[in-house]
């Protein structure tokens, strides 16, 4: 691993190299969305060493106005050229900020530095954190309807068309910005699509996943559609997941796997299981933050709903991939419910608190649930303890609200910040009229 200072040496090197004259600082609101300002690159040196002063006042979550100050401290580790600009003369660049206040200390508003608490926090019981997530979304005609592109279905092999295309040269140009890219295929719903990147630490797949919905919507309007992170944007099929597969590593050994126990699960393992079971219904929230989010979470359409963990089942809340022989390093589990419209520095850090508190307090994780846990009788659910997730924003914000774990994980600042910020979205959203309630109930009543 090199030093910060060997990081910021490579990057005035590279960036002198490509003629670059842009540099894009890039950082998140509580809310997940990208924010960016551009320095030319003579003053990258200066960044570089001190960070770039901005009025983070208007910034979601951030600040009250009368401490607005805020710097913008770039990362040298995730330099990368931005691939859809010019290449040949003043190329342009990005690199993901930390938050810090103007006397240098980091900012606690700060999503990245949210994540950094919690990889800490693993890092001090000698945990490494990694994530594997799985983001899927729709192409449509343009940002005003629900037209698709195509009808295909899932690992459909379509005619060469034009969703084909956007989904290669998304491809490409992940790779090219030094994101490794395992699997890309049609999903189950007409125009919905999938990329899997390859499994990495927390941060680093984090600030890819920013740079992997930039990149989709980017490659799809250079086409003259739109692409979508929409929870659920078309009724009646199935909606947008991120499928979140996730390990903890000890001394360069995963932590999950245990050759003699059952399933080849360690403790470890099934501990932290506990806590992710235990844990979501309260940081739901976070990791489904929309109104939307709760219009896929229902029975039927593949998104989990029950409290369950299975091995097959992929209708519970957790499955375990099979184990491959000589395959140790790659056990791991997959949160199903989180979906791509979430912060992904908030929901990893939530994730992660939730298994700690697992492994911590040695939490008894249940058996298994093979069976189709959609077709039980409420009274069997019951019988087996097997709850629920909660069933809409409110219902989430009202579990989010009394949650030391996830006040905890987020910190005083953004839990309050976000948890405000949700509060007021349910209420615009409660106060609406809907298309729904004028056909139902206009003509009879």
């Amino acid at each position: 691993m090199r030093t910060r200072n060997e990081a910021k040496q490579y990057v005035l090197k590279t960036a002198k190299e490509h003629d670059v004259k842009f540099i894009r600082l890039w950082f998140t609101d509580i809310l997940g969305f990208l924010k960016s300002f551009a320095i030319t690159i003579e003053e990258l040196e200066d960044a570089l060493e001190e960070g770039m002063g901005f009025d983070g006042s208007s910034i979601e979550g951030f600040c009250r106005i009368d401490e607005s100050d805020m710097m913008a401290l770039p990362d040298p580790e995730t330099f990368q050229l931005l691939p859809w600009r010019p290449k040949e003369h003043h190329a342009v660049a990005r690199m993901f900020c930390d938050i810090m206040r103007p006397e240098g200390t980091p900012f606690e508003g700060d999503p990245r530095y949210v994540l950094k608490q919690q990889l800490k926090r693993a890092a001090d019981l000698g945990y490494t954190y990694y994530v594997g997530p799985e983001l899927e979304y729709f192409y449509f005609k343009d940002k005003y309807g629900t037209e698709g592109l195509d009808e295909g279905g899932y690992f459909d092999m379509t005619p060469l068309d034009l969703a084909t295309d956007l989904r290669r040269e998304t491809v490409l140009t992940l790779e090219a910005m030094g994101i490794g890219v395992e699997y890309s295929h049609h999903e189950v719903a007409p125009s919905q699509h999938e990329i899997d990147m390859r499994y990495t630490d927390a941060l680093t797949m984090a600030d890819n996943v920013m740079t992997y919905r930039m990149v989709v919507k980017e490659i799809a309007l250079e086409h003259g559609v739109h692409a979508t992170f929409m929870p659920k944007p078309v009724f009646g099929i199935n909606g947008s997941g991120m499928h979140v597969h996730q390990s903890l590593f000890k001394n360069g050994r995963n932590a999950f796997f245990d050759a003699d126990s059952q399933y080849s699960l360690s403790d470890t393992a099934r501990h932290y299981i506990a806590g992710i079971l235990k844990h979501a219904p309260e940081f739901t929230a976070v990791t489904n933050q929309l109104v939307n989010s709760y219009k896929r979470l229902v029975p039927g359409y593949e998104a989990p709903v029950y409290l369950s963990w299975a091995r097959r089942n992929r209708a519970d809340l957790v499955r375990v991939p099979g184990y491959k022989p000589g395959k140790e390093s790659a056990t791991r589990i997959e949160l199903r419910s989180p979906d791509p419209a979430c912060n992904p520095y908030l929901a990893f850090a939530v994730m992660l608190a939730a298994g700690l508190e697992g492994i911590e307090k040695g939490y008894e994780c249940p058996e298994p649930v093979e069976e189709n846990v959609y077709t039980m009788s409420e009274e069997e659910r019951i019988r087996r303890g097997i709850g629920t997730l909660p069933a809409s924003l409110f219902e989430a914000i009202q579990l989010v609200e009394k949650s030391d774990i996830v006040h905890k994980a987020l910190g005083d600042h953004v839990f309050r910040a976000f948890v405000e910020n949700k509060k007021i979205e349910w209420h615009e959203y409660s106060t609406q009229v809907s298309e729904f309630e004028l056909k139902r109930y206009l003509p009879v009543y």
